[in-house]
């Protein structure tokens, strides 16, 4: 008979407690209440600025390389903490006054501002593409996440863990396998568990860096971002990583822009997730550069050969600003 595996009604009653409230951050808008010498609201506030435009025929070099930023790297820190998490009736527990930036990415995500792309071809799962952004996951022509039950059921898949599928059907009350009316076995729901912040152990980034003739500058774009969590074995061993899904960085701005980084040298001068990346705040390491064969540096350098690779794929690239401005 044909195995049933009813996933759907599971989502609903899981997921529907994670939207709570769309909000700029953990702000304190109560009127009379400064929570602190000043209130807070040049981040939340400001006005997202725009990147230069930059003309085809002005670009006369670029590189397009990939970054993995380790959320185990110190400068990193301010991104990954502080941990969100989910209380016994399933509610999302969120910090007070500042999020990772994961709880940035979910809370943009299921409010509607960010467009999810899978990591990979839909009709080929073996096809891993989506940096290239081909495969949008969108609610119909007017819906939303609570009101499209196909696009939350989609994107359920790419925010929750799934447990393993039963092998044991439900039994009815007469103590016989439970069938539904095309007599196929019915067995329970796979188990679901949201991502947290700790699952997330790594971004990766897809940025181009060009130099502008007409501006004499070497500038960098980042294009794409990524949240991966590690993948494990039957053992719980640790085989590799996993890319959840991509983000179009420059739509991702907009939501960034308005969200508080915490400094740790001064609580007075904290700036954005925008800010963050734009002043290039962060640790990371080049696993992949532009190249005829496609391949990333793990194909072909492995351990400390790989970080030397890396630091001479950044040593080129500042090397050939220099080269420009030598005459």
């Amino acid at each position: 008979m044909q195995v049933i595996r009813n996933v759907s009604l599971f989502i609903v009653v899981l997921v529907l407690p994670l939207l709570g409230e769309a909000q700029p951050g953990p702000i304190n808008a109560n009127q009379g209440i400064i929570d602190g010498p000043v209130m807070r609201t040049t981040i939340p506030t400001k006005r997202l600025i725009p990147y230069d435009y930059q003309r085809e025929a002005d670009v006369v070099w670029s590189k397009r390389v990939w970054r993995s930023l380790d959320m185990r790297q110190k400068l990193n820190h301010s991104m990954y903490y502080p941990l969100d998490g989910y209380d016994s009736d399933g509610n999302w527990i969120r910090h007070n006054t500042h999020w990772s930036l994961w709880t940035v990415i979910k809370t943009e995500i299921l409010a509607g501002n960010i467009t999810v792309y899978s990591p990979y071809n839909p009709v080929a799962y073996t096809i891993t593409d989506g940096d290239q952004f081909k495969y949008p996951i969108l609610p119909k022509a007017g819906g939303n996440y609570n009101s499209d039950s196909v696009y939350r059921e989609e994107l359920s898949f790419y925010l929750y863990m799934f447990g393993e599928e039963s092998d044991v059907p439900y039994v009815d009350i007469y103590g016989y396998d439970s069938i539904d009316q095309y007599g196929n076995l019915v067995y329970p729901p796979r188990e679901m568990m949201p991502y947290s912040s700790k699952d997330i152990v790594s971004y990766k980034l897809k940025e181009d860096w060009f130099f502008n003739k007409e501006t004499s500058t070497l500038d960098v774009r980042i294009i794409g971002i990524a949240p991966e969590i590690y993948v494990r074995d039957a053992q719980g061993r640790i085989t590799g990583k996993k890319e959840l899904f991509w983000l179009y960085f420059p739509e991702c701005r907009y939501a960034f822009n308005n969200y508080l980084v915490y400094n740790e040298k001064n609580d007075a001068q904290w700036m954005s997730y925008d800010d963050l990346f734009w002043k290039r705040r962060f640790a990371s390491t080049i696993i992949k550069e532009s190249n005829v064969y496609d391949r990333d540096i793990s194909t072909y350098r492995v351990g400390v050969d790989a970080l030397l690779q890396a630091e001479q794929i950044t040593e080129e690239i500042r090397n050939l600003e220099h080269d420009f401005w030598s005459y």
